[in-house]
């Protein structure tokens, strides 16, 4: 099936579905020679996988990540890389109910428009549980952007109605997981989790934003026309579950301004090195990154099964009542923090092996 496979040098094709034996991928295109950190890898998994939050789904997955392929004694060989992970914890009969009906804000009845079959058991590969294969080709990603001294980092900075009013400039992203919504500060963090634990006794769902932050980053990354670094990311982050937006440095609100207001303020730096001071930009201009810190935010809706009945329809067409069960995330933004961060690697090693070729 089309549609599975990211990036144009450094690939990930991802495979399985949420109640099947199990998930996996190949990453194909990540340079020989890497010595890998095999359990950074694994606790990029581990800040992802259900059960991880007590603000998520109660569904327990171990995710422990076996290697099939493409690595010797922690060294990549420069072959595929494949892995999977196996689903020990699927209740598919929890999903019986759901074999007819289509559920409301789902993609049941899209996905059976295009294919005329679906998987209702959780969603099938329309699930969530997905993501999983995308973190651990964006934890390799990382790794080979580390030899370049660039880190990636994201945290959530709203949900629902409670918002992170701190300046990005003075968030320490490092204490991100430190907190079971993460958010970096702490009091943040606290509103956020009583806004969460709100919604779910009330059988409802919140939606939110994650905020991210690439540092080290070199100028020259992206291309200038259809493939836009900051275009790479907006399909990346947009072809995540549950995103409905995103933008890029003063993103929407650029809208409003005046242009001498928007432009970006350039100094000379002690080296003679060209320095944005302002980054309204969020670091890419003309598609094309300019040495600064890129900053962007991810939009993510509410959650759309609600522990409460909903009225839907079924594959007759017939109006029908769903009821409300299962295990859901109340809210999949903190989860998501990490899938963020992946895709934002793997958007970023395609792109650092792409300019490779771009001039002798």
């Amino acid at each position: 099936m089309p549609g599975n496979t990211f990036g144009l040098l450094f690939r990930l094709t991802t495979f399985g579905e949420s109640h099947g034996p199990a998930i996996g991928g190949v990453i194909d295109g990540c340079p020989s020679g890497l010595k890998l950190d095999l359990e950074a890898v694994q606790q990029e998994l581990d800040r992802r996988r259900p059960g991880s939050t007590p603000l998520g789904t109660s569904r327990k997955e171990s995710d422990r990540v076996e290697w099939l392929s493409g690595i010797l004694d922690g060294v990549t060989l420069g072959s595929p890389i494949g892995f999977l992970m196996r689903n020990t914890d699927a209740r598919s009969g929890d999903y019986d109910h759901l074999k007819d009906v289509y559920r409301p804000g789902h993609a049941d009845r899209t996905w059976e428009d295009k294919y005329g079959i679906r998987d209702h058991r959780g969603g099938g590969r329309a699930s969530a549980r997905e993501t999983a294969c995308r973190v651990v080709g964006g934890a390799v990603a990382r790794q080979v952007l580390a030899h370049q001294g660039v880190q990636v980092q994201a945290w959530v900075s709203r949900v629902g109605e409670v918002a992170l009013e701190i300046p990005v400039q003075e968030l320490d992203p490092a204490s991100t997981y430190a907190s079971d919504v993460r958010c970096p500060d702490p009091e943040t963090a606290s509103r956020m989790a009583a806004a969460i634990e709100a919604a779910r006794a009330e059988g409802d769902t919140l939606g939110g934003v994650i905020g991210a932050r690439v540092s080290g980053m070199q100028a020259g990354l992206g291309e200038p026309v259809f493939d836009k670094l900051h275009a790479d990311l907006g399909k990346a982050m947009l072809s995540i579950n549950a995103v409905k937006g995103f933008q890029v440095g003063s993103g929407f609100a650029a809208a409003s301004m005046r242009g001498s207001v928007h432009n970006d303020d350039y100094r000379t730096g002690p080296a003679g090195e060209v320095r944005t001071l302002t980054n309204r930009s969020g670091g890419v201009q003309g598609g094309i990154s300019n040495g600064e810190d890129i900053l962007f935010d991810v939009a993510f809706k509410p959650v759309s099964t609600l522990m409460r009945d909903q009225s839907t329809v079924d594959r007759e067409g017939r109006a029908v009542t769903l009821e409300g069960k299962g295990r859901h995330d109340p809210c999949v933004v903190p989860r998501a923090v990490p899938v963020v961060e992946a895709m934002t690697c793997l958007v970023l090693a395609d792109h650092l092996l792409r300019q490779r070729s771009a001039r002798l």
